[in-house]
């Protein structure tokens, strides 16, 4: 297959990645307009927020991920697509605490099907020596969606927060928070298109037909012989990703709580971070790891994870005693930058580790 088109796969599932984290990460800047609209405490919206996201996400993971070492990942990946915008839209009907945690459930199912299977087609696709690059790539779509949740976001907050209820037709009275979702769901349906359009199916690199079914048994077996390098891999980077999460999710509000930004300042201010820094950390990884790599070094991705990992802690704490927002957007950023090297890698070490049937199902548990 063309390496041209290889490249330009990863683009297209970059886009779904990006949509896929602005679905997600949009509700980083609506903390205020639903707190206020259905009183709840910063603990609910958290609930909201990451609990009915992450749940079903990660629940829902396995049995699709099974699916997608088993079947046509690029076809999941389209209906997942459309799953999560429409669910996204949803979000925007919600006339009650219970019925907007029920649509971010709806959101985590949908959003469930793209990693697993994104990340065992690019594997298919790239060889060994480059696979990093492609990993990284495809997960600047986190960065760009982050980021664009809080620009765009917070555009559009300050806009819709300024106007009354507004009548819809058929949906009835709608407030500004509950436009931003439709305004950023339903784009995503043309994007669940262009995969079921333009994107083809590889053929399974290393796979055979004979070992065309594989057994869940044996998934759990293979998983088992090897639990020290999975369960290590896989917990240390979910402590890690805790903290990567928590940067993403509270860093507009940081900024707003600490030094009095408005919404629209604070989601300019993050998601720039987001996209520069972000950004130059997954591909700087990528280019590292690749590089190592090449030198014969194994283990070059859990070493440019565990830099990654030194290099954001500190960044991270300092947060907590600034008073100073120049100062502390420069911490921001160069925590940013070194969360950000993982995006990639830390899936793709689990890819070089599985067979070609097992890494969906792997991959799921990682996600888990």
């Amino acid at each position: 297959m063309r390496t041209s088109y290889a490249w330009y796969v990863v683009f297209v599932l970059l886009i779904a990645q990006m949509f896929s984290f602005l679905d997600r990460m949009i509700m980083g800047l609506l903390v205020g307009p639903i707190r206020q609209t259905f009183e709840i405490s910063d603990t609910q919206f958290s609930l909201l927020a990451g609990l009915a996201f992450s749940l079903f996400y990660a629940a829902m993971g396995l049995p699709l991920a099974r699916i997608a070492d088993h079947g046509n990942r690029r076809n999941l990946i389209a209906v997942g697509i459309a799953v999560w915008s429409f669910m996204t839209a949803m979000c925007g009907l919600a006339k009650g605490y219970w019925s907007l945690f029920a649509a971010r459930v709806g959101v985590g199912v949908g959003e469930a099907t793209l990693g697993p299977a994104a990340y065992s087609m690019i594997t298919d696709y790239f060889p060994k020596q480059v696979l990093a690059r492609a990993l990284s790539i495809y997960m600047v779509g986190v960065t760009l969606g982050s980021g664009l949740a809080y620009m765009l976001g917070g555009a559009v907050v300050s806009y819709v927060d300024h106007m009354e209820q507004l009548a819809v037709p058929i949906l009835g009275d709608l407030e500004g928070w509950q436009l931003t979702f439709f305004i950023v769901g339903l784009p995503g349906l043309l994007v669940s298109l262009l995969v079921a359009a333009t994107v083809r199916e590889p053929e399974r690199a290393g796979a055979s037909i004979s070992d065309a079914y594989i057994p869940l048994g044996d998934v759990v077996r293979y998983i088992l012989e090897r639990k020290r390098a999975y369960g290590g891999h896989i917990l240390g980077v979910s402590i890690f990703i805790m903290i990567v999460y928590a940067l993403n999710l509270w860093g507009p509000t940081y900024f707003i709580r600490t030094f009095e930004y408005s919404r629209p300042e604070a989601g300019w201010v993050f998601g720039l971070i987001m996209i520069l820094a972000g950004t130059a950390g997954l591909l700087l990884a990528g280019a590292v790891a690749d590089r190592l790599m090449s030198r014969g070094i194994q283990d070059a991705y859990p070493k440019v994870i565990l830099f990654s990992m030194i290099g954001m802690t500190p960044c991270a704490v300092a947060l907590g005693f600034m008073n100073n927002d120049i100062v502390a957007i420069v911490f921001m950023c160069l925590a940013i930058f070194f969360s950000a090297f993982q995006g990639g890698i830390s899936g793709g070490t689990l890819q070089l580790m599985t067979p070609n049937r097992m890494r969906g199902q792997v991959m799921a548990l990682y996600l888990l």
